[in-house]
Order: C-alpha cells, then structure tokens, then sequence
C-alpha cells in the first residue's frame, strides 16, 4: 500500500509539525489513517521505541520491522475505525499477531496517540489563487478543527474496538494542530530590487490557536546587544515560500514586517499574544522595518559581531533586522526586543523618546485619572509592583487602562506637554515573578513558554490597540530600583530635586539582575535600555535631556521607587510595599 497524501504537503522539523494545505485537510478517518503524514509519525515512533527497546515492541511479535509490517498496522487501524477487533482479525491477513495480547495493543495505540501530541503542530492555510481569507472562521472551521475531531474521534475509535469498551471519561484536548494561520502572499509597496524577493512570501492575515498553549522553544534566555552594521542583509538571503511566513507588527504607529524561518514557527505565531497584526489596509504602504528571524547560517554574513544585527536602509528610509537560525536565538526575546528595537531606533531619529518600562492609566474613586511611567531594565519589579497595586487597591481603584507593559515612546507637543504612547497589546512576564495565582487565572489565554525551566515565560493579551495607540499625558516618571533597601534616608518612593539628578540615576539603569538575561549581579544599563538608546547615544543623550526638563517644566513627578526585587526576602513583599506607597502618592497629589 502506498501512504495517500494530504491535499497540500507537510514538513516535520525537530519537534515541529508544518502542514500548508490549499484545501480540506482530509474527510475520513480511513484517508488520515492512509496518508503519508501518519505514516511518517508511525514510523518515527517505532524508531523511538526500537531505540530504547520498549516492551510496546512485541505488540508485532516476530515479525521484521520494515515498512511492510508498519503499512499492515496501518491497515488494521483503519478497520479497526470501523470494526471490533474480532471482525478484523478475520477481514485482514496477519492481523492476529497484533492482538495476541489486546491491553498491549491498546497501550500502543496510546503511544502513538501521545508521540503525535508531542509535536508541536501547526497548520498554514495558503489562500494564493482561494478565498481563505475572505471568511476565515469556515476556513478554521473545515481545517484545523476538523482535524482535531477527526484524530479524536479515530483515536477512540480505535481504542474502544480493540478493548470492547466505552471510556466513562473524556478529555476533549487539542488532538489535532495547536495553531493554524491564513496567509497569503500581498503586493507590498517594496522598494525595487532586493526587497522585491520577499513578495512571495505568505502574509499572516489570521491565526487560530487553543490556549492554554505550552511551547518549549530551544532557549529560554537572551544575551548580548543588537548590533548595527554596514551591509543590508536583504542582499545575502534566499528565502524558501515553503519554509517562511510574514507576521506584520503594528507597535503602535510602527509597521514591522516579521518574517520567520519554520525553525521558529512556534516563536514567530506566538506573536499574536503581544503584537497587534497589521490590517489590509497598513499592508498598501512600505513598511517602516523589516526583519528576518532564522536565516540560514550559510547566508548569514556578518561574522566578526554578535549575530543579532541590523542595518539602517537611509536610501529607503527602512531598518532591516536579521537573526540567525540557530538554537541559541531560539527565545522568543529575540524576536519581541528586535521589534522594539526597531521601533525605538525609528523614534529616536524622529526626534522622539523610546523608554524601557510600564506605562498605564490609574482611576483612582473621586481624583482625576493618574498616568503613571515606571522605567527600568528586565526585573526591576515595574510589572510586579502595578500588579501589587491593583490588589491592595481594589477599594481605590476604579479602573486601569495599561498602555504600555514594556516598551513606548514620549512624544514632545508643542505647549511643551509630554504624552506616551505604547507598542505591545501582551505581556511577557516572568512566571516565578507573578503573584501567585494569576497566571492560573489567565491560563485560558496564555501562551506559556520553557514551564520546567528558570525564566519560564507567560504571553498574555492584556490591552486594548486602541488603548497604546492614543496619546495619554503623564503624570509620574518614576526609576524602578530593585536593589537598594528601605531606610530613613532611603524611602520606598523619593522625589527628585534637580534635573541633573534624576537623569544620572535614569541614565546609569543600575538593577539587580534577575536572570531574565545571562548577566548577573549588579548591572547597569545605559537608560535601562539597549534596545536602541544604546546603538543612539549622542542622540539620545540630547533627547533625554529635552524632555527631563520639560518634566520639570511642567511640574511631572519625577523619582525613583524602591522596588527591591531584587533584595534576598523581599522579591514578594518588596513590590507589594511599593504598590502601597504608589496609590497613597497618587491619593495625596494635590494635583489630583
């Protein structure tokens, strides 16, 4: 018997599952039982088990294991759909060496069951030449969750026909693909030449996904800076349609074309817990960065710095990222920070302000609302302490508008006022870092990446585009420091008397690292923020300046708040004590 074939095609890449289809997947159990996707996995999964010489083995007895006894199982798999195993015993020749013992069989076929789930499986729905996009619910609909039905259903099928009986339990997980996407290839407004070899590629228009989703990508920290060079990488790369997609980023007003190698497949789609997906429309203008995460190694030419790297297109007015494919880029840091690194690096040139922290609107019952900006690195305890705050202050708070979780910008009006704006409509946290409970209780929208490991990371959607695109006027300014201890002379908030003084403490970005990266101890951070002040220091410099005396000017608070999370015992109640202090500052503003 020769494995029938999807109505597309498919690729396994390490752990992964890539299926592009043009149409239905398939109508039966018989057809996914003969294709040459089950094959595959049935034939690696024995291999799996001959490698550590399973007892699951002797469900063939003596028989060879070649691909004429794996396509005899798969035969009597698919009568096994439709009958009980006595009637297939007698309609196949040689069945009865696979159901001498029937709890052996049972166990097999569970294996199996869980060798396929532990792929990460994903579904492209390539709408070139169909109409996949123009009503995607019937697309997803006809193909990731009838995928899902079907291996369920032949799944238990099976299993009830081998034993004679009905599970009195069922568990409806995600048996078929855990996301699936519909992209297209669009006529983006390219500059002409080596841009123009990126048209080919599939355009993400929608994704489907069943959270909670658990991933476990290569890596699970990021090191080193983002470097700038001298050539543009659009001139080295070759990219394969079958093997890329494009997710096209809307931080705030920024346009960031995505694209992704399918050795980050899982990485590149998770994207859409923290970044808005650009619309038809954002797609008829040029783009203002493009980057390319996981190119070939044997395309990837620039070799005497940290590979994560990007070249500013003055001619075009673009900036081009490029990462390699390699696992240790393998954390989905690398992809979210060279987004915002771009992004950062454009506002710089346009004379704006990128910042390195949370940013959100407070409604506290009878004062006007309170926006509050908290700068600081990775681990300062910005997203620990808001967090802290909306508990201990569930009797203050009316409401809190979150425009910024990690990264945003200050725009200068011309009264002289200064406004934010945010990139991010998720969060990524740290696990260990949440109050307990929380991520429980948002799991059933979370993509939840490396859980067994340090720095296991958490993607929750947690506000609004319209919220980080709207212009907000701020109100605090405030250092996160994670690593002094409460005094007299040190309180858990203190105000800045001068401008000098408070750039020098922003500026230096002292902060105890938590291991969110691969430093440690005490670090500092050029204004917390590599992500593009650092490549743009003179600039920078300039900028900050600008706007710290506006704050001044214009009476903004403007001091630092002693987190102290990353002070040995005071990881919890640090920010929680942090959060205290914040509300009874906004209550006693007279501003307010």
């Amino acid at each position: 018997m020769t494995p029938s074939t999807f109505v597309g095609t498919y690729r396994i890449k390490d752990s992964k599952v890539i299926i592009r289809i043009k149409n239905q997947i398939c109508d039966s159990a018989e057809e996914l039982l003969g294709s040459s996707l089950c094959f595959e996995i049935i034939k690696r999964a024995v291999e799996s088990l001959r490698k550590r010489e399973s007892i699951l083995l002797k469900v063939f007895g003596n028989r060879e294991l070649n691909e004429e006894t794996l396509n005899l199982l798969v035969r009597i798999f698919q009568f096994l759909e439709k009958m009980e195993a006595e009637h297939v015993v007698r309609v196949v020749p040689g069945a009865e060496d696979f159901f001498k013992d029937r709890n052996l069989l049972n166990d097999f076929v569970e294996y199996l069951y869980n060798f396929w789930r532990s792929y990460e499986r994903f579904i492209v729905c390539d709408s070139e030449g169909d109409q996949f996009d123009k009503r995607p619910y019937r697309t997803f609909n006809r193909t990731i969750e009838n995928l899902t039905e079907l291996v369920r259903h032949t799944y238990r099928e099976i299993q009830e026909n081998i034993t004679g009986t009905h599970p009195r339990i069922y568990r409806q997980i995600a048996a078929g693909a855990e996301m699936a996407t519909i992209a297209t290839p669009k006529p983006v407004p390219y500059p002409e030449g080596s841009y123009e070899k990126l048209l080919p590629i599939g355009m993400i228009r929608q994704i489907l996904f069943y959270p909670p989703l658990v991933l476990n990508p290569p890596n699970n920290k990021r090191t080193g800076k983002f470097e700038r060079i001298q050539e543009n990488p659009m001139d080295w790369v070759h990219l394969n349609r079958e093997e890329w997609l494009c997710y096209p980023v809307k931080a705030g007003d920024f346009l960031a074309h995505v694209y992704f190698s399918e050795k980050f497949f899982e990485l590149g789609l998770s994207m859409a817990n923290l970044f808005e997906l650009a619309s038809d429309e954002d797609l008829k203008r040029k783009p203002d960065a493009v980057y390319l995460y996981g190119v070939a190694e044997d395309q990837f030419k620039a070799r005497d710095v940290f590979p994560t790297v990007f070249y500013e297109d003055e001619k075009n007015g673009m900036l081009v990222g490029a990462v390699p494919a390699k696992d240790e880029f393998g954390y989905f840091g690398y992809l979210k920070k060279m987004i915002l690194t771009l992004h950062n690096i454009k506002k710089i040139r346009s004379g704006k302000m990128p910042f390195h922290g949370a940013f959100m609107k407070v409604f506290l019952k009878g004062k006007k609302p309170a926006t509050l900006l908290l700068i600081g690195d990775s681990g300062a305890g910005k997203s620990e302490t808001l967090e802290a705050m909306r508990g201990f202050g569930a009797d203050l708070i009316q409401d809190v508008i979150v425009i910024a979780d990690d990264m945003g910008s200050l725009e200068m009006k011309e009264s002289g006022d200064v406004v934010g704006f945010g990139t991010e409509t998720g969060a990524l946290s740290r696990l260990d870092d949440l109050k307990p409970g929380f991520a429980l209780g948002q799991i059933d929208r979370a993509i939840i990446m490396n859980p067994h490991e340090v720095n296991a990371r958490i993607a929750l959607p947690i506000t609004s585009f319209a919220n980080i695109i709207q212009e907000h006027a701020v109100d605090f300014v405030l250092y996160a420091n994670n690593y002094e201890d409460i005094d007299e002379d040190h309180p858990v908030i203190e105000r800045f008397q001068t401008v000098e003084e408070a750039i020098k403490v922003f500026r230096d970005g002292a902060v105890m690292s938590k291991g969110t990266t691969k430093t440690v101890g005490l670090v500092h951070t050029y204004f917390s923020n590599v992500f593009g002040p650092v490549q743009c220091k003179a600039e920078y410099d300039a900028i900050a300046k600008k706007f710290f005396e506006a704050f001044f000017k214009k009476n903004i608070f403007v001091g630092q708040i002693r987190t102290r999370l990353g002070v040995h015992g005071w990881e919890r109640k640090g920010p929680e004590e942090s959060a205290v202090a914040l509300l009874e500052l906004i209550r006693n503003d007279q501003r307010y």
